[in-house]
């Protein structure tokens, strides 16, 4: 039996699922919007904040815990929504929540997962580790009504709105590969069959070089959405409702104004737009607007513990990992998240001994200083 590679970074995980992956699922994961700037700016731009340590502070024993939503976990590291995870590994979201559970972190379930809301809690019972679903707005509000209604009568805690998609941005090398969900995979959460499937393009949008997924999007999502539909949300759900894709702080007052329990700053994983800012660049424009009224994560670009760490000196209650979950499923499915996230873990309380924080409300705005920031 061959040994397993010896991993010492997030980057090996990555390296290793580019060599194992198909090229339809492989380019679907790690593809960005249009030539890709925002993906690669989103890892370079924690490279220039520095950390300002602090010395003889007695940090023996150090404490990660913080709390979420009201829920308290083991550190602030947590997972973020990716969709279609049995295309990484067959047991997909459900070996992603029980590592979430193994860990003791916050989870957020994409709602175009390749496994239902229903089986993904079932595959953690009597887990006090929380779930949130992410969703969209569907043009259909019944199905999207549902979603929400299934998400807490499953025992989620959250409902994590995405509100920078009211179209797909354009990904080339889903276009190139006419990307589909494999045939023997669908979008569990849905029995229609329209909204289920992600095939190839119609002739319509194949003449504008579309992929099966912007395909999608166009057919099943609701590009007329408003902070009004927010509300709407709010109305539906009786558990707390974020917004994720938020970057700037005008966009950040009218969130709270529209009654959100926290905020995601997120650019999509740079799928979206691309040159729109690195999410750590804009995190300290958000919560200063926030002014703490509500809490305030990030995802983008966190590859290491001192970017958690860098997070949370500018504002961050916590931070949600999206790629390195699915190079580590890949690699080795439950076992290589928890695998991953013990490496990261632990890369962060070596950051925070360190730089003399021996717990998560230590960590300090005096805490980094930015360097000058190139144009993009």
């Amino acid at each position: 039996m061959a040994a397993q590679p010896s991993f010492v970074s997030l980057d090996d995980f990555e390296k290793h699922a580019y060599a194992r992956l198909d090229r339809n699922a492989l380019d679907y994961y790690r593809s960005g919007a249009q030539d890709m700037i925002t993906v690669r700016e989103n890892q370079r731009a924690f490279d220039r904040i520095v950390v300002r340590p602090r010395v003889l502070r007695d940090v023996s024993t150090i404490d990660m815990q913080v709390t979420v939503q009201g829920q308290p976990i083991s550190s602030p590291i947590c997972i973020a929504p990716t969709a279609m995870q049995r295309m990484a590994h067959p047991e997909g979201e459900c070996a992603t929540a029980r590592a979430s559970v193994r860990k003791d972190t916050c989870m957020i379930l994409s709602s175009w997962s390749t496994t239902s809301i229903e089986d993904v809690a079932a595959s953690t019972p009597n887990s006090h580790a929380p779930k949130w679903l992410q969703l969209y707005i569907y043009k259909d509000r019944e199905a999207t009504k549902r979603l929400i209604e299934r998400a807490q009568d499953s025992g989620y805690t959250a409902i994590a709105l995405t509100v920078d998609t009211p179209f797909l941005g354009r990904r080339l090398a889903d276009i190139r590969n006419r990307f589909q969900l494999p045939p023997h995979l669908t979008m569990a959460n849905f029995s229609d069959q329209g909204k289920a499937q992600v095939g190839k393009a119609d002739a319509a949008s194949a003449a504008d070089n579309a992929s099966g997924l912007a395909a999608y999007v166009a057919s099943q999502i609701d590009p007329t959405l408003s902070w009004k539909h927010v509300q709407w949300v709010k109305s539906v759900a009786r558990i707390p409702v974020l917004v994720k894709g938020i970057l700037t702080a005008e966009d950040a007052r009218l969130a709270v104004d529209a009654g959100v329990d926290g905020i995601i700053v997120s650019n999509h994983g740079g799928r979206q737009i691309d040159t729109a800012p690195a999410t750590i660049d804009v995190l300290e424009e958000v919560c200063h607007a926030v002014a703490g009224r509500v809490e305030v994560y990030l995802d983008g670009g966190v590859r290491r513990g001192t970017d958690v760490f860098k997070a949370l000196a500018l504002g961050a209650t916590a931070v949600f990992l999206g790629r390195p979950v699915l190079w580590a499923l890949s690699y080795n499915g439950e076992d290589g998240v928890v695998e991953m996230l013990d490496m990261i873990n632990e890369e962060l309380r070596l950051t925070m001994a360190l730089a003399g924080c021996v717990n998560i409300s230590d960590i300090s705005r005096n805490h980094v200083r930015m360097l000058a920031q190139p144009r993009l």
